[in-house]
């Protein structure tokens, strides 16, 4: 587990890998139900979860919210990822406050806020 926010700010951010709670490998039938059920949000570069019908309509019957960061092409190096994540993380966090789950947002190289899918 990590703190992604301002330990000096009352609104604690607990970010949890699916790999560590849930384990690696783990079919996106299982761990989407679970993550729901603790009031998750997930954050990934999985675009498959939103693009293939039963994965979309699995997150959406257990009221799961899901943010998807999409990397440019040619991917980002380990330093330049945690950059993009960074920097777009106030904007993030700002509009999943506003969203009733379930909802799915995209994030790219060239977007300014999340945008909704």
């Amino acid at each position: 587990m990590a703190i992604l926010q301002n330990p000096r700010v009352d609104e604690q951010i607990e970010v949890f890998t699916i790999r560590d709670e849930i384990g690696k490998g783990t079919p996106d039938e299982k761990w989407i139900p679970e993550v729901a059920a603790e009031d998750g949000i997930v954050i990934t570069q999985d675009l498959s979860i939103h693009r293939v019908r039963q994965q979309r309509d699995l997150y959406r019957q257990h009221g799961l919210g899901v943010v998807f960061f999409k990397p440019p092409k040619n991917g980002y190096q380990y330093w330049d990822l945690v950059e993009f994540y960074i920097k777009r993380w106030k904007a993030v966090k700002g509009e999943v406050k506003k969203l009733k789950k379930p909802f799915a947002l995209i994030v790219t190289p060239r977007s300014a806020k999340p945008e909704r899918l």
